[in-house]
C-alpha cells in the first residue's frame, strides 16, 4: 500500500463477508468506509446493514441504501430481454446485470462524498471482480480498487469466522459450521451456489 487512502466506498450488503471487509478496510487502510447497500429487488430487509454499518463505527451520513429497482429494469433488464441474454440458453443473467448498475452508483457515491477509493466483496477467482471493476474503470479510470480477496490473508472460511469473532462482528446461525449456499438476489432471478452444486461429479 504506497498511497493513502482516506475514505473508500464499500459495496456492502451486511453479510459475513462485507462485514469482516469493512473492519479489515478500517485496520489495514486506516481510512474512512462509506456503506453503500442497493435494493434491487432482493426482497430482504436492508435496515439490518444500516445498523450493522452503524455498530462497526460508520457516520449515519455515510450509511447509503438506495432503491435501484427502477433503473435496474429499465436500463438493464429490460434491454437484456431485448437481446434475448440468456446463458447457454436457458440461464437468467440476473447476478452479471446487476453489478455495472452497483459499480455506477458507488462510483456516483464516490464523487459525492469525495472518497478516492471503491471496495467490493467479490473472491479473486470469479466473474464478478471484472464485473465491478469494468464499471469502475469505465466510468472513473483513475479510481484506486481494493479488493480484500487478492489483497489479505483471510483465505479460508475458518480465517474469516475467526476474525469476526475476534473483533466482535455479529454472525448469523447459518454462517457457522459448513459454508452456507450462497445465494444472490434480485427482481429478475435467484443465483444459488456452493456445496454439491459446485461438485463437477453431482451433475
Amino acid at each position: 500500500m504506497s498511497e493513502k487512502i482516506n475514505r473508500v466506498v464499500l459495496a456492502y450488503s451486511g453479510g459475513l463477508d462485507t462485514s469482516v471487509i469493512l473492519k479489515w478496510l478500517q485496520q489495514t487502510y486506516n481510512c474512512e468506509v462509506v456503506t453503500f447497500t442497493a435494493d434491487l429487488g432482493q426482497g430482504e430487509e436492508l435496515e439490518p446493514a444500516r445498523r450493522k454499518a452503524e455498530q462497526a463505527g460508520v457516520k449515519p451520513e455515510h450509511i447509503f441504501i438506495d432503491d435501484l429497482r427502477e433503473e435496474f429494469v429499465k436500463d438493464y433488464v429490460f434491454p437484456m430481454m431485448r437481446a434475448n441474454a440468456l446463458y447457454e440458453g436457458l440461464y437468467l443473467l440476473g447476478t452479471s446485470i446487476a453489478r455495472p448498475l452497483i459499480a455506477k452508483r458507488q462510483i456516483e457515491i464516490t464523487r459525492q462524498v469525495n472518497a478516492d477509493a471503491v471496495s467490493h466483496g467479490a473472491t479473486g477467482k470469479g466473474n464478478d471482480q471484472v464485473r465491478f471493476e469494468l464499471g469502475y474503470y469505465a466510468l472513473a479510470p483513475d479510481i484506486k480498487v481494493i479488493a480484500p480477496w487478492r489483497e489479505w490473508e483471510l483465505t479460508s472460511r475458518t480465517k474469516l469466522l475467526e476474525f469476526a469473532e475476534e473483533h466482535q462482528i455479529p454472525i448469523a446461525k447459518d454462517k457457522r459450521g459448513e459454508a452456507p449456499f450462497s445465494v444472490d438476489a434480485n427482481l429478475l432471478h435467484t443465483s444459488s451456489e456452493g456445496r454439491v452444486l459446485e461438485d463437477p461429479s453431482q451433475p
